[in-house]
Formats: C-alpha cells, structure tokens, sequence
C-alpha cells in the first residue's frame, strides 16, 4: 500500500490522540483503583475503631483475630463477640465515620438472637441523621452462620460515589474521546472531499482533452475552407466560416485554460524555473495582446531593464497575458489603456498592472481570484469566461511564493500588484 504524505500525517494524529486516550482511561483506571482502596480503608479503620471502643465498654480484652469481615464491595459483616446495645452502635458509626470524612448513606442490622433474624436498625444519610423512607433495603441483611453477637453494614451509593469522586477524570476522558470522534469525523470527510475532488479534476481534464481533437479538426476544416473560391465568392458562407473560426477559437482558449489551471492544481514538481529575462517576457505580452486587441493602448515601464529571474518562464507569461488580457476586455470600448510598470523596494520587485476600466466593487474584490468566481457587471455580457483566469493566476503565484494583491484605483480601474522577492531576482 502506498502512503502519501496525507495519510502519514493522518495516521500519526490518529495514533497520538488515541495514545493520549489510552493514557487517560490508564489514569482513571489507576485512579478508580486507588479511590476504592482508600474508602476501603477508610471503612475498616472506622468499624475497627467501633469495634476498639465497644470492647472498651465491656472492659474485654480485643480479639487477636480481625472482627471485620468485607463479604461484597459494599458489604461488610463486624463480629463483635461481646454484647452491644443498638443506639450506642449507631453513635459509634456516625462518629467514627464523620472522623474519616466517609460523607456517604449507609444501613446496619444486628443479628437479633432471640428471633435468630437480622433485625434492621436504621438508614442514616451522609451528613448523620436517620430517616425512615422506602431506601430501606431489609433483605438484603443475611444471618452469617457461627456468630452469635454480630452487626452488618451497608452502603448502598459506594460504587456511586466511586464514580462521582472522579468526576473531573471522567469529563477529562469525555472531552479526549469527543475530540478523537470530531477528528476521526474530519478526516473521513478530508478524503471524501479529496475524492471527489480528484474525480472532479480527472473528469475536467478527461473532457478538455477530448474537446481539444474536435476542436482542432473544425479549425482545420474550417480554415481550409474558407480560402476555396467556392466559399471566396459567397459572401454568407464566408461570414458563416468566419464566425465559426471565431467561436472556435474562442472555445480553444477556454479549454486550453481549464487545462492549465487543472495542470496547476498538482504542479509543485511541473514548475520548471529557469533564468530569463521579465522585460522580454512582459514585450511579448504586450506585443501579442495587442495583435489580439489592437484598439487597447498598452505601455511598458521600467527603471531598468535587465531584471533577470528564476521562475518558469511559461507560466510567468501565462498569468501575465492573463492579466492583461482581463484590463482589456473589462476596460471602455475603443479606448483601453493598461500600464505595466516595474518598481523596485529593497526587499522585492512589484509587477503593478493598472488599468483604467471601471473597476471591481469592494464587495467583491475578496473572492476574484477564487475558483469559478465571476464578477458581475452590467454591460459586459458578451464577456464569456469560466472564472478560471485570476485563479490560475493566483495559483502560479503562490507555488511561487510570490505575493499578489489587487486594489480598486482612487480615480477609475484596478490595480493588479505581483511582488517577487529580491531572492529571486538574479
């Protein structure tokens, strides 16, 4: 199986989060555990301290054996041996247990040998006070064969209380485990959309390529027919033939810049940089926008004019004409101007494109160079577009590292502002 980096990163916050979990379900564990034997003991001691001071009463001598007997958890049977008169227990139960701060309800029964039964003596609450409700439990106090002067207690909230002294370990645990959830969520719906994204690109880039070889057929064809005498000397079919050269062309442009933005998306190893000079690169782009768009006046500026670089050559031209080309066919009809002017700041080359259009509103400034996003304007439907230019733009910048910004201009149009820095200039 192959790991990309993605899933190596996965993996290992899977890892560390679920290692953190079990970490913290250790600790409770240990805690839970530790929690249980200290109320143990606290138990003992106190029942052992009755047990001392029934014995002292009687003026006995203390067994050597230990009179305390754990049947269950919450469950303990005290073999006193000796007589004990039932009011004077209870006062040594509440005492003894108020000493060890064992803040809990519990009930007691003393084996009653005339009637050879446990006979219930009281259910008392955890601040010491008796009452006499339905928490009574009578049956489950059970004779314990061989003794005769005995009591039993029990404590019905025990494993209750285990739960609620370690309630800032449970909501700890709580927390680790919702975050372990939300992250487990996160990541199957990263690679879901990463699915579908890469199905997305595949089926872009499946379609572009199929409508390039139709494409190139119909320019062909329609180009070769267009210069027949035939078609020369009809002046509808020469117009039907011109407009279809047209939207074909026009078509061309379309897919040829779906496949460069589709080839940009995974393009970290497809740049290839070389040294080439800007002011060149920037003439031709002057130079072929205006074969395309000769009523646009389009003026190159620059202090100097050997600004050498180390980028691709390719995209750089790309994205540029992509700019340029955007001033023009948004900017006023017949009378476009577009300014390229190079300045240079001691830490980097700014490309500054302005143009005198009538600009972007500031609503929408902020999404230009997303995916799709298309301005809305007026006077400008014949404008066709898939609102892929500024974004193929913005994505050569940033596997570039180059930083690229665009701003409304106080008086009219915008200016498009690429900086590189001076690491990049040779």
């Amino acid at each position: 199986m192959k790991f990309s980096k993605l899933n190596i990163v996965v993996f290992i916050g899977f890892i560390a989060i679920a290692g953190v979990l079990i970490m913290q379900l250790l600790m409770l564990n240990q805690a839970y555990t530790f929690e249980k034997k200290e109320i143990g003991e606290k138990i003992h001691f106190a029942l052992q301290d009755v047990v001392n001071k029934i014995y002292r009463d009687n003026n006995s001598d203390l067994p050597a054996a230990s009179p305390i007997k754990k049947v269950s958890e919450d469950y303990y049977v005290v073999n006193v041996d000796d007589a004990f008169e039932a009011p004077i227990l209870e006062y040594y139960l509440n005492l003894e247990f108020q000493k060890v701060k064992l803040d809990m309800d519990y009930e007691y029964a003393i084996y009653d040998c005339a009637s050879d039964e446990m006979v219930y003596g009281e259910y008392i609450t955890d601040n010491g006070t008796s009452v006499k409700n339905e928490k009574k439990c009578e049956n489950c106090f059970t004779k314990k064969e061989g003794l005769v002067y005995y009591f039993a207690v029990r404590f019905p909230d025990l494993k209750y209380s285990y739960i609620s002294s370690l309630q800032q370990y449970w909501i700890y645990t709580g927390v680790l485990f919702l975050v372990l959830v939300i992250y487990v969520y996160s990541v199957f719906l990263m690679l879901k959309q990463k699915k579908y994204s890469e199905l997305q690109k595949d089926f872009i880039n499946n379609m572009t390529h199929e409508f390039k070889t139709p494409l190139s057929s119909i320019l062909i064809a329609s180009n070769y027919a267009v210069k027949q005498p035939e078609i020369e000397a009809n002046p509808k079919l020469n117009k039907y033939l011109d407009i279809i050269i047209e939207q074909s062309n026009k078509l061309n442009q379309h897919v040829e810049k779906v496949l460069n933005v589709a080839k940009s998306d995974g393009m970290h190893r497809g740049i290839h940089k070389k040294e080439f000079n800007i002011m060149d690169s920037l003439q031709l782009v002057k130079d072929n926008a205006l074969l395309k768009y000769n009523h646009a006046t389009i003026n190159l500026n620059s202090a100097r004019g050997d600004y050498n670089i180390y980028a691709d050559e390719f995209h750089f031209y790309n994205i540029a004409f992509n700019i340029v080309e955007n001033a023009v066919k948004y900017g006023p009809n017949g009378s476009t101007q577009v300014n390229i002017n190079l300045v240079e700041t001691p830490k980097k080359l700014e490309i500054r494109f302005t143009d005198n259009g009538p600009g972007i509103p500031k609503s929408h400034l902020d999404y230009v160079f997303d995916r799709f996003y298309r301005v809305p304007r007026e006077n400008k439907e014949e404008v066709e577009g898939f609102g892929l230019g500024l974004f193929y733009v913005k994505k050569i910048c940033d596997l570039h590292k180059w930083k690229i910004s665009i701003i409304n201009n106080p008086d009219k149009g915008i200016t498009v502002t690429i900086a590189i820095p001076k690491k990049s200039i040779l």
